[in-house]
């Protein structure tokens, strides 16, 4: 069964009785491969780096200190990494990115449409996959692909090595595939009095917890504990807006704990979920919630 709990219908969870829909998965998001691949709505509208529009100096030849792989790609870190987190050959990432053909021309860019994308690394460009595989999150990486790691002589496409600046703003794990503990929670888990269990899996930079009545950005995946994905707004790249007190009282709850930029693992008991709604999800049901923003 594929159900998505999208933010309308948790609100009319929580409010009154479900009418649980079912709904085909959206495709995953598609690699960098021209101006079509857009960046997920409420995405941030800047990052860490500055927009790179010039060509770089180094655009038709590799300096030395750049590092070829048995693949035939190069790359050098323009600005090193904030974290030791890297991502997985199934992530799904959020980026910045600029190429340029042989020319020097903009193929590509990211900062152009005004926000990150978020891509999914196994459904990449090979050679961009590669590469993003190779940085940490905060890292800036140039790379030279050739054409056979780009876009392959596919027509329309530019042809040639594309160079590639890369920023990588997060990481995560791919919607369809489940936690290792999403048949229960870990022994390092909180429980609180409700029976709510959760685990702080990033912290957040922020300093502020939304009240009931705060709108709140968010970003999720949930499943069954048997690892049935139900939803997920990574899945749609599309956060989902609502106010805290309008969806099941697990989230109401847990949501009140986080802070802006925090995830948290949720494993939700059904009597704080959908309380055995009729079409709605039963059990226990676990969610990996992101705290964007609050309004």
């Amino acid at each position: 069964m594929s159900w998505q709990l999208r933010a309308l219908a948790m609100v009319l969870v929580a409010a009154t009785t479900t009418a649980a829909t079912s709904a085909a998965q959206t495709p995953a998001p598609r690699a960098p491969d021209g101006a079509a691949d857009t960046a997920p709505d409420g995405a941030p509208e800047s990052a860490p780096g500055s927009a790179p529009e010039e060509a770089p100096a180094d655009l038709s030849e590799p300096p030395a200190d750049a590092v070829q792989t048995d693949s035939g790609l190069t790359s050098r870190t323009v600005t090193p990494g904030t974290s030791e987190e890297r991502p997985a050959p199934t992530d799904f990432v959020t980026v910045q990115y600029t190429a340029w053909s042989a020319d020097g021309t903009v193929v590509d860019s990211t900062w152009r449409r005004g926000k990150p994308s978020m891509i999914a690394l196994d459904q990449s460009l090979p050679g961009w996959g590669e590469c993003v595989q190779m940085m940490t999150v905060g890292e800036i990486r140039r790379c030279w692909m050739p054409q056979e790691l780009a876009y392959n002589g596919r027509a329309g496409r530019p042809t040639g090595t594309i160079v590639f600046d890369i920023e990588l703003i997060e990481t995560r794990p791919a919607p369809t595939v489940p936690p290792i503990d999403v048949a229960g929670p870990p022994a390092d888990a909180t429980r609180t009095v409700s029976g709510l269990v959760y685990k702080v899996l990033k912290v957040g930079a922020g300093t502020r917890r939304p009240s009931p009545r705060s709108q709140v950005t968010v970003h999720y995946t949930g499943w069954t504990t048997d690892g049935e994905m139900i939803d997920s707004s990574v899945a749609r790249r599309t956060p989902q807006e609502f106010v805290v007190n309008d969806v099941i009282r697990g989230w109401t709850e847990g949501l009140q704990l986080m802070v802006e930029g925090e995830r948290r693992r949720f494993w939700i008991p059904e009597n704080l979920a959908y309380k055995g709604e009729f079409g709605a999800p039963r059990g226990m049901l676990v969610f990996d919630i992101d705290l964007i923003a609050i309004e």
